[in-house]
């Protein structure tokens, strides 16, 4: 049997972490199986379903880098098919009319409430041998309802849950088309399922509930030879929800819950999937995982079914790993996005790869890291007043001066040359190091804040280095901070 998944997000808004997660999973057990994944639209709400939903959803996926098989799936494309299926099943018996009022469907659950059972449709419009139906009153256009099994029970082989055992007559004749002839969407899921061929179907378990209805619709479309040749129920996983640190089910209530959000905050796809893959599952204390590693040890069998908490610092602790061990070349294109948020273009300093090399044990973030950058592509415009009365009193100037001396003088410009010119100044004026450091970083940066200043003026370049100590130097005597 060839593998075959999906991920059917509604275009009602972004791609949320949540289903971020749920395609993954999918995505997942596809490729280790060297099966296919598939990418379904579910945007039978009209109302709500937008096309900047749809292209939000697709960026998400994009980024992080979950590919689909195969032509995208819309929903709206498949009108047809479903108005075709649903009278199929209206003439084998299946489904029937039904012309009772949203208001006496309501009444009907009040008497079931009443008797302490559970609340659904009484049946009155369903056919039965021996019954004699009401009289269908005038321009009232029927909804189509799905004849539920009422003997019997659905058992359901859930990957993640175990076997799942209801009684058919605790199930409602569900509606499967509304009065002006839409489907509804547990009846399009099966649909889809049905024709894409999904063999796995892995979702939120908050569809748990729905799953033995889609089950019974699917038995009754296999039952009039709709499924061809995919006449076998699919295998369902429902994973477990993510909950906010209050314990309630995730939202914009405890932050960012967009995959692009996380994004803009500067969070690594690679690192996203980490935590996400986490979520739920583990491979002993295992914390940190390439794509490669879910790859390999990945098992929707072992996902929990308790629901997971969303940490948002774990998050930022495993988003700084991966920027950490990210060979600088894989960061570079994500590094230079959040360069362009910015206004920073890299043609105007030194290469990305190396600035992320100098960086990238002190960011949790590229957001952090694109601030600290920001030096490399920007002139000084200014410089800090705290900075500047902390470090650059007399004779800072002429420190900036010795030091623009010897590094003039030198032939390789390369942090360990850098190094030992300054180390050499601060010996000479028999001053600790900082002394000397202090003003360089202030001269170049505006701030006493930079990487080691070897790191820093080799970033920066031989030209551009001389020419911010000299502006520095002229400033600090201007000022009448920097001789003694």
């Amino acid at each position: 049997m060839t593998v075959v998944t999906r991920f059917a997000p509604s275009p009602t808004g972004y791609l949320h972490v949540g289903g971020a997660r749920t395609a993954l999973y999918s995505w997942l057990h596809a490729r280790q199986a060297g099966g296919t994944f598939r990418l379904r639209i579910e945007d039978t709400d009209r109302e709500r379903s937008t096309p900047e939903a749809v292209q939000a959803i697709l960026d998400g996926m994009a980024w992080l880098g979950l590919d689909h098989d195969g032509a995208i799936e819309y929903q709206t494309d498949r009108s047809d098919r479903y108005r075709a299926l649903i009278g199929q099943l209206v003439e084998a018996g299946h489904a029937y009319p039904c012309y009772s009022s949203a208001e006496e469907v309501e009444a009907m659950r009040e008497a079931a409430r009443a008797r302490g059972d559970k609340p659904r449709y009484d049946g009155t419009w369903r056919p039965a041998p021996g019954k004699v139906l009401p009289e269908p009153p005038a321009g009232v256009d029927p909804v189509i309802r799905f004849a539920t099994p009422q003997a019997g029970e659905t058992v359901i082989h859930d990957l993640v849950k175990g076997d799942l055992t209801l009684p058919n007559s605790e199930l409602d004749d569900l509606v499967i088309a509304r009065g002006d002839g839409t489907p509804t969407y547990n009846f399009c899921v099966v649909v889809d399922d049905m024709d894409m061929g999904i063999t796995h179907v892995i979702r939120g378990d908050d569809h748990v509930n729905n799953t033995p209805r889609q089950l019974a619709i699917l038995k009754a479309l296999i039952a009039i030879g709709a499924a061809g040749e995919h006449a076998e129920p699919p295998h369902y996983a429902h994973v477990p929800m993510i909950l906010g640190a209050d314990g309630k089910r995730l939202s914009k209530r405890h932050g960012a819950v967009s995959v692009m959000a996380y994004r803009e905050q500067g969070i690594l796809p690679q690192a996203l999937l980490n935590y996400l893959v986490r979520l739920g599952w583990a491979h002993g204390d295992q914390e940190i995982f390439s794509l490669d590693e879910m790859l390999a040890h990945f098992d929707i069998a072992r996902v929990q079914g308790g629901a997971a908490t969303f940490d948002p610092a774990k998050l930022l602790w495993v988003n700084q790993e991966h920027i950490k061990s990210t060979p600088a070349d894989a960061l570079a294109d994500e590094f230079t996005w959040h360069l362009s948020q910015q206004g920073i273009d890299p043609a105007d300093g030194p290469p990305v790869t190396d600035v992320i090399e100098v960086l990238r044990e002190r960011a949790q973030t590229l957001v952090e890291m694109a601030d600290k950058a920001a030096m490399f592509y920007r002139p000084v415009t200014g410089y800090e007043d705290k900075a500047v009365k902390k470090h650059g009193k007399p004779p800072a100037a002429d420190r900036l001066a010795e030091v623009h001396a010897a590094l003039s003088a030198l032939e390789d410009w390369q942090p360990e040359a850098i190094h030992a010119a300054v180390h050499r100044v601060a010996e000479q004026a028999e001053v600790g190091l900082g002394k000397v450091a202090q003003p360089i970083r202030i001269a170049v940066s505006g701030t006493a804040v930079s990487p080691p200043i070897d790191q820093t003026l080799w970033l920066l370049g031989r030209e551009e280095s001389l020419a911010r100590l000299t502006a520095g130097m002229a400033w600090l005597r201007e000022a009448g901070q920097g001789s003694g």
